[in-house]
């Protein structure tokens, strides 16, 4: 089996750390694959991980999608991504949670952390006792909860990739299937139940499925169920590796577009949506929301500017979509070469920087 060090030569990584708190019961690991635009941010996992491996895996993923993530989204940070491995419903406490903020704290600045699956505001604010790197919280200049924005963000890139799959501008009467309706799925719920969309849910929580059947009306069913419902946009919201080769060839819609990190499970799978004239909306790209709402705290969060910035969400996907069509690749290829190209533009800059630096001396 190949290791840990072969992921980060694959990954391109410039740093993994892992952290260990006895007292606590703290086992995490912050990964920083990279700090060419800026210092690394990116959320904190908290999950039951089945080994280490995996756990180890998810953050080398993680955090390589939001380098990808903050340069489509034009935004002057790297990606970093943390894991702490226990269960967020029975494990968690302010210990374990104030033992990573230290942790965060010993990067100093290298990677800033954040709210992901299994953690809170509250819990931000927890740490803020601890560091400053932590954003998201609601504190004075929090930005608070991010799936809102996270949210807005999926819908606005979903309008992007319906229209351009050639089905039109309004969602009134479309049906979407929703993969996982926690946080931001339950938030993507309402904003396409306002446009007049029909919903199909599945969780494997039965009380966030009830409140969304309560508020908007939507029709459930099982989760193994969701991949072969008759819909227009299938919209995964839950954990990665939705879309793999078990799963794509069960899919009845036109359009994929939802806020989960790392949809695909391998690269391939990218090529048989896209052989399959299934219009993908790259995770990463139309997911940006939430990264942007919290990195507007570094420079004094205004609310109003990051609708705006935000709502660009629906330019993005539009234009990775059209790079797809053009260059004749599928779409998370276009959004991978597009994250490239702004990451090597701004490493000649540096380059020549330094250059222009050692020559004036």
């Amino acid at each position: 089996m190949l290791g840990v060090f072969h992921d980060l030569e694959t990954y391109g990584h410039e740093q993994v750390t892992f952290f260990h708190d006895k007292e606590s019961g703290l086992k995490a690991i912050i990964g920083v694959h990279s700090t060419v635009l800026g210092p690394a941010l990116g959320g904190c996992r908290m999950w039951k991980y089945t080994d280490e491996q995996a756990a180890v895996r998810d953050v080398l993923r993680l955090s390589r999608g939001m380098t990808f993530k903050a340069a489509v989204a034009g935004l002057k940070l790297g990606g970093g991504k943390a894991v702490i491995m226990a269960d967020s419903h029975t494990e968690k406490t302010p210990e374990m949670l104030k033992a990573f903020a230290r942790a965060v704290e010993s990067l100093q600045g290298k990677y800033i952390t954040a709210e992901d699956v299994g953690m809170t505001v509250a819990d931000i604010d927890t740490m803020r006792g601890i560091t400053k790197y932590a954003v998201g919280g609601s504190n004075e200049g929090g930005s608070g909860d991010p799936s809102g924005m996270t949210a807005f963000g999926v819908f606005q890139g979903m309008k992007a990739a319906y229209k351009f799959a050639g089905l039109g501008e309004s969602l009134e009467g479309v049906k979407v299937a929703i993969q996982g309706v926690g946080n931001v799925g339950y938030h993507l719920a309402s904003y396409l139940s306002a446009a007049g969309a029909k919903l199909i849910i599945t969780d494997i929580y039965p009380g966030q499925v009830e409140k969304v059947v309560q508020e908007f009306g939507a029709e459930v069913v099982a989760p193994d169920q969701i991949y072969g419902v008759d819909c227009d946009i299938f919209a995964p919201c839950a954990l990665g590796a939705a879309l793999n080769a078990r799963t794509i060839p069960q899919l009845k819609c036109k359009v994929v577009a939802g806020s989960a990190n790392n949809q695909l499970e391998v690269d391939s799978d990218g090529f048989d949506l896209f052989s399959r004239k299934i219009v993908y909306a790259p995770d990463y790209a139309i997911n940006s929301g939430g990264l942007i709402n919290v990195a507007a705290e570094l420079d004094g969060y205004n609310h109003e500017k990051v609708v705006a910035k935000v709502s660009q969400v629906y330019n993005t996907i539009e234009n990775i979509l059209e790079i797809s069509a053009s260059q004749g690749i599928p779409p998370h290829q276009a959004a991978d070469t597009l994250a490239q190209q702004k990451i090597e533009e701004v490493k000649k800059l540096q380059a020549a920087s330094k250059l222009v630096s050692c020559t004036s001396r």
